[in-house]
């Protein structure tokens, strides 16, 4: 995937380096170790990880107060290799929705804010930590990402290159689209139980797949900057973290009432369907009989 000729967004607030994100990450703080497993057993369970997270952090005698405070790094595209990849990338997200949202939904494109950190930042959502993995976070409106999630692609599920990478950005900047149109204020209280709540959020997430895959058509329409094994980066990418894929890597057994983000086939699939077709029209994952 080129890259070069893509414009890159100044809406970067990069709090690497930082300590920490201005998170009081000392005495009563958890172990990155911890963190993980508590991680892992959010996403078995079905559960938000910060939740877990948040609470052991009080109970160990932290401060939630203080541990979720959203500090202010440096603002503007960072000038290392990622920092200016993933710039890009968000760039060009801001292009083509800005045409893309008022030509198929008659609504304006609000760009959003990236936050890129390492190891741990506060957010509106609360505390993030890398160990969670990129999210976007409806409160603030503000994607969080951690790079290093792009090595744990390359090292532990299978996926890597520029594309692949692309399109995990572009799936987070999808959840913003999403609450642009309403999609999650109008799935709110629809959770009526853990099962109704992990189904509503399989189509949640397979729908950013789709709007991810809508992003690079126009992308490519625009620029002619992926081919044949961009897209298989990605298709790669998208299988890899599919839930059924992740649970039998962890625990060597599917249990599809637990998959909060859908199959590697449905990931593929609808990331696929919003690739060939470039329409958000197409990614109604709601209004799908079968997924």
């Amino acid at each position: 995937m080129r890259d070069d000729d893509l414009r890159p967004s100044d809406n970067i607030d990069d709090r690497r380096g930082t300590g920490g994100g201005g998170l009081n990450l000392g005495r009563g703080g958890l172990g990155i170790g911890t963190i993980f497993i508590l991680g892992l057993i959010g996403w078995a369970l079905g559960i938000n990880p910060a939740i877990l997270i948040n609470g052991a952090q009080m109970i160990a005698g932290g401060d939630s107060s203080s541990t979720s405070q959203p500090s202010q790094g440096s603002t503007g595209a960072p000038d290392d290799r990622m920092g200016r990849f993933v710039a890009r990338i968000l760039g060009e997200t801001e292009d083509v929705w800005s045409q893309v949202l008022p030509e198929q939904a008659n609504r304006n494109y609000r760009k959003p804010i990236l936050v890129l950190f390492s190891g741990a930042t506060g957010s509106a959502c609360g505390l993030a930590r890398s160990a969670m993995g990129p999210f976007y976070c409806p409160e603030d409106q503000k994607v969080y990402l951690d790079t290093s999630f792009f090595q744990d692609m390359q090292r532990r599920m299978g996926g890597g290159g520029d594309f692949a990478y692309a399109y995990v950005i572009a799936h987070e900047v999808g959840h913003h689209v999403q609450n642009l149109l309403g999609v999650l204020s109008q799935t709110q209280g629809m959770e009526r139980d853990r099962a109704s709540a992990n189904a509503i959020s399989v189509r949640k997430e397979l729908m950013a797949d789709c709007f991810a895959g809508v992003w690079a058509n126009w992308m490519n329409q625009r620029h002619a900057n992926i081919d044949d094994s961009d897209v298989r980066q990605a298709i790669n990418t998208a299988a890899a973290i599919g839930d059924d894929r992740l649970q039998r890597q962890s625990q060597g057994v599917v249990i599809p009432d637990s998959f909060t983000h859908g199959s590697a086939a449905q990931r593929v699939r609808w990331l696929t369907i919003g690739l060939r077709s470039g329409n958000i029209r197409s990614c109604d994952t709601f209004g799908a009989q079968g997924l």
